[in-house]
C-alpha cells in the first residue's frame, strides 16, 4: 500500500508543470566595431587581458597586486557575501526533501471529573484521573513540487549565487585597477617631485649667480628680486607634491589591508612611471559584454528576478504534501515502548488558498515590475560599459598625441633657455627673458611628467573598461 502511495505521489510531481516565465539569456546588443579609431598601439584583435598589469613590466606593481588579491578587506567582504548566497541556495535545495521532527515528552496530568462523556459515565472509584503521560515519536512531512514553485525558488537562488560570484569578480577588477592606478600616481608624483626639486636647486644657483653679478655691478637689483621670486615659486611647488606622494603610499597600504605607514620604506625609493606596451589588443565591443563582471552580474540578477515570478505565481495553485507520524504513548514508563503503545499515521494532504483578497495577484505584479526593472538595469549597465570603453579608447589615443607634442615642447624650451643664458651673458637680452625661458622649461617638464603618468593611467582605465584581469586572481581572494 505504501509503495503505491509513494509511487503515485512521485508520478504527480513528475507530471507537474513549472509556473512562471522561462528565462532566456540575452547576448546583449553591441556594435560590431569601435566607434573611435583604434590607434596609438591599440588593435582590435582578441584581447589578452587576464593579467594585463604584467604588460607594464614592473616587478613591484606585480607584487603589490598579488598581495592585494590575498589581503584586501573589500574582497573579504565580497567573499563573505558569496558564501552567504551559496548557503541560501543550499536552503533552496533542502526544500525539495522531506522534514522529520523528533519529539519526546513527559507530563503529570489531571483530568476533569466533570468533562463531557467521562462525567456522564459510571466510573469506578479508583479511575485514574491523575496519571503520568510518556510520549515520543517522529513527525514527517514532504511537500511535492507539483507546479514548480520550489524549482523556481532554486533557480532564483542559483542565479543570485552566480550574481554574488560576479559581484566578487567586479570587486577584484576594481581592486586591480585601483592598485595599479595608485601605484602609477605614486611613481608619477615622485617624477614630478624630482623635477620640482631639481628646478628649485637650479634656481637657487641662478639666484646666487645673479647676486654675484649685482655685486659686481653687471646687473641691477631688479634682476635679483625677480630671481628670488622665481625661487620662492619653485619652493612652493615642492610641498604639495610631497604630500601627494605620501597619500599614494598610504593608499596602497590600505588597499593591501595594512596600516597606512607600513609600505613607506618599501615605496620611498623613486622608480620610473611604468611604461605602456607598444601593442595592446583590446578585442571587439561584444567581447567586453561577455567579460565584464558588472554586466554579468546584472544579467544574473535579471535571471533571478525572472525566476521569482514563478515563485509568486505558485501561490495560486494547491500544495500537495505527504505527511505521517509514528511514536509511542503510554501512561507507564514500563510500557512506553511495548507494541501496544505504538501509534502511526500516513497519508497525503492538499492545501489550496481559495480567497486572499488579491494578495497573490499583487505579489505577482510586484515581482513582474521587479523583473522589468532588472531588465532595464541590465541594458543600462551594458550601455554604460560600452561608453566607458569608448571613452577610454579615445582618451588613451589622444593622450599619446599630447605626450608627443609635449616632448617636442620640452626639447624646444631647453634650446630656448640655453640661448637666453648665452645672450644674457653677452648683455644682448635682459634677465626677464631668462626668467621666461626658465618658467617655460619647468612648466613643460612638469606637464610632460604628468603626461607620462596620464598615458599609463588611461591605459589602466582602458583595461578596467575591457573587464579582464579578475580571472587569474579570484582564487587567491578565497585564501585567508
Amino acid at each position: 500500500m505504501w509503495a503505491k502511495l509513494i509511487t503515485g505521489t512521485a508520478a504527480l510531481a513528475v507530471a507537474g508543470c513549472t509556473v512562471g516565465p522561462d528565462y532566456h539569456q540575452s547576448p546583449g546588443h553591441a556594435p560590431p566595431a569601435w566607434s573611435s579609431p583604434v590607434v596609438g598601439g591599440l588593435t582590435d584583435s582578441s584581447a589578452e587581458a587576464s593579467s594585463w598589469w604584467t604588460s607594464f613590466n614592473d616587478a613591484e606593481l606585480n607584487s603589490l597586486i598579488e598581495r592585494a588579491a590575498r589581503t584586501n578587506l573589500d574582497l573579504r567582504v565580497s567573499e563573505a557575501r558569496l558564501r552567504q548566497a551559496r548557503a541560501v541556495r543550499g536552503m533552496s535545495v533542502a526544500d525539495f526533501g522531506p522534514t522529520l521532527d523528533a519529539t519526546s515528552s513527559y507530563a503529570r496530568q489531571l483530568q476533569s471529573k466533570n468533562q463531557p462523556l467521562i462525567g456522564s459515565l459510571p466510573l469506578p472509584s479508583n479511575f485514574p484521573f491523575e496519571y503520568n503521560a510518556y510520549n515520543t515519536g517522529f513527525d514527517a512531512s514532504w511537500e511535492i513540487d507539483v507546479f514548480g514553485g520550489k524549482r523556481r525558488a532554486l533557480e532564483a537562488a542559483t542565479a543570485q549565487w552566480e550574481s554574488a560570484v560576479e559581484a566578487r569578480n567586479d570587486v577584484m577588477l576594481s581592486l586591480l585597477a585601483e592598485v595599479a592606478r595608485t601605484y602609477v600616481e605614486l611613481r608619477g608624483g615622485q617624477l614630478r617631485l624630482d623635477i620640482a626639486r631639481r628646478d628649485r636647486d637650479l634656481q637657487q644657483e641662478a639666484l646666487e649667480l645673479t647676486r654675484a653679478r649685482f655685486r659686481s655691478g653687471v646687473t641691477s637689483e631688479l634682476d635679483v628680486t625677480r630671481a628670488a621670486a622665481l625661487l620662492d615659486s619653485r619652493r612652493a611647488a615642492v610641498p604639495p607634491l610631497e604630500a601627494a606622494v605620501r597619500r599614494a603610499m598610504y593608499g596602497i597600504a590600505v588597499l593591501l589591508g595594512q596600516p597606512p605607514g607600513d609600505l613607506v620604506a618599501e615605496l620611498s625609493p623613486p622608480s620610473p612611471v611604468p611604461p605602456v606596451p607598444p601593442e595592446i589588443p583590446i578585442g571587439l565591443p561584444s567581447d567586453l559584454l561577455r567579460r565584464r563582471p558588472d554586466v554579468r552580474q546584472a544579467e544574473r540578477q535579471l535571471a533571478a528576478e525572472t525566476a521569482r515570478i514563478g515563485v509568486a505565481e505558485a501561490e495560486w495553485f494547491p500544495k500537495f504534501s505527504l505527511t505521517g507520524d509514528v511514536g509511542a504513548l503510554s501512561i507507564s514508563a514500563a510500557k512506553w515502548f511495548v507494541p501496544g503503545s505504538l501509534f502511526w499515521s500516513l497519508g497525503p494532504s492538499v492545501q489550496w488558498r481559495i480567497f486572499d483578497f488579491g494578495r497573490v495577484r499583487a505579489a505577482v505584479q510586484a515581482q513582474t515590475a521587479a523583473q522589468e526593472a532588472a531588465l532595464a538595469t541590465y541594458e543600462k549597465v551594458a550601455l554604460t560599459s560600452l561608453q566607458e570603453a569608448e571613452n577610454a579608447v579615445v582618451a588613451y589615443a589622444q593622450e599619446q598625441n599630447r605626450h608627443a607634442s609635449l616632448a617636442g615642447e620640452v626639447a624646444e624650451n631647453r634650446r630656448s633657455l640655453a640661448m637666453a643664458n648665452a645672450l644674457y651673458t653677452q648683455g644682448r637680452v635682459n634677465f626677464l627673458d631668462v626668467l621666461d625661458a626658465q618658467r617655460s622649461l619647468y612648466q613643460s617638464d612638469d606637464e610632460l611628467a604628468a603626461s607620462d603618468q596620464a598615458v599609463s593611467l588611461d591605459l589602466i582605465t582602458l583595461y578596467k573598461a575591457l573587464g579582464g584581469g579578475w580571472e587569474t586572481l579570484t582564487k587567491q581572494a578565497s585564501s585567508p
